[in-house]
């Protein structure tokens, strides 16, 4: 009688735990994912602030580059 007396009084505190593992888990792959593609993002910015060569540099673009 003491195991299934057992299982029951104890069903429930393992059932929150694994739920709290779960989610730590999930938690985890969300930080991770969101710190891959803010660096992706970053790499992007950095390509689209890159100079075109088809147009041409004025002094205002080489005084205040951050206009735009």
């Amino acid at each position: 009688m003491g195991i299934h007396y057992d299982y029951k009084s104890t069903k429930g505190n393992k059932l929150m735990e694994k739920q709290a593992k779960r989610e730590r888990k999930l938690a985890e792959k969300k930080a991770k994912r969101l710190a891959k593609e803010g660096s992706k993002k970053n790499e992007e910015e950095r390509k689209t602030k890159a100079l075109d060569p088809n147009k041409p540099i004025s002094l205002d673009f080489l005084t205040n580059p951050d206009k735009e």
